[in-house]
């Protein structure tokens, strides 16, 4: 016979379950941006982490500074801006963003520091090489590597899409560290088969993977379909 604690933890179906997305401080925070966007248009849930360091690099590729008391307002602005740094460029209504919870990367104590936190999985996007070493090592440094050990231990899905060139040894080790531990490492590398035209569509085209990886619908790229010539057809239609 089953105990009653097994019965009552069967009988929370809806209990919201989020992916966590962690933004570190390398380049790249329009990957970051158009992964979100993804997300919430498939009607996921997001637990957000903004790394300290990611805010001066946010603060430098799009001039938007990342606030903990004005998040909600910043995180919208943010998403409306394209990847060519063009304000409004996409439509992010209010209630886009009613399932969003935001945690301070020094809040240690937050949700999903917990392995009985009930998440899906934690996209790390971009992922710097700092980042890829605390998890690797099991630093815990900060909320986003906590949150990084945690999801292995509980042997969810992690995706790091780290983003530096050249990769010197240790980094290549603590990658290889990543993915013996279960990890998916999904580099920030674009590619041109989609028929982009435009930076955005390069940059949705990594979006795109990393959704593939955590196994969200998307229609943020042209698919391969085995026919040479596709990528003159033009890039995959607008997507949220």
């Amino acid at each position: 016979m089953e105990s009653p604690h097994n019965n009552t933890s069967q009988q929370d179906p809806g209990r919201r379950r989020p992916w966590v997305v962690g933004i570190s401080g390398a380049s790249g925070t329009p990957y970051a941006a158009s992964v979100l966007r993804g997300l919430l248009a498939a009607g996921e849930a997001v637990d957000l982490i903004v790394s300290r360091a990611s805010r001066l690099t946010l603060l430098d590729e799009t001039g938007i500074a990342f606030r903990d008391a004005h998040w909600r307002a910043d995180l919208r602005e943010w998403l409306a801006r394209g990847a060519d740094g063009k304000p409004e460029t996409f439509e992010v209504p209010e209630a886009a963003l009613a399932d969003v919870r935001y945690w301070p990367a020094g809040d240690l104590a937050a949700g999903p520091s917990s392995g009985s936190y009930p998440v899906k999985g934690m996209l790390i996007v971009p992922a710097s090489t700092a980042c890829v070493a605390g998890v690797a090592l099991g630093l815990s440094k900060d909320l986003l590597q906590r949150v990084a050990s945690v999801t292995l231990k509980e042997r969810r899905r992690l995706v790091v899409t780290v983003r530096e060139t050249p990769l010197n040894g240790p980094t290549l080790k603590h990658l290889v560290a990543l993915d013996e531990a279960g990890a998916v490492v999904l580099p920030a590398s674009p590619a041109f088969y989609a028929g982009a035209t435009h930076i955005q569509d390069l940059v949705d085209f990594v979006a795109g993977r990393v959704l593939d990886a955590a196994e969200v619908p998307h229609g943020r790229y042209r698919r391969w379909e085995g026919e040479l010539g596709g990528g003159s057809k033009g890039a995959a239609p607008d997507a949220p």
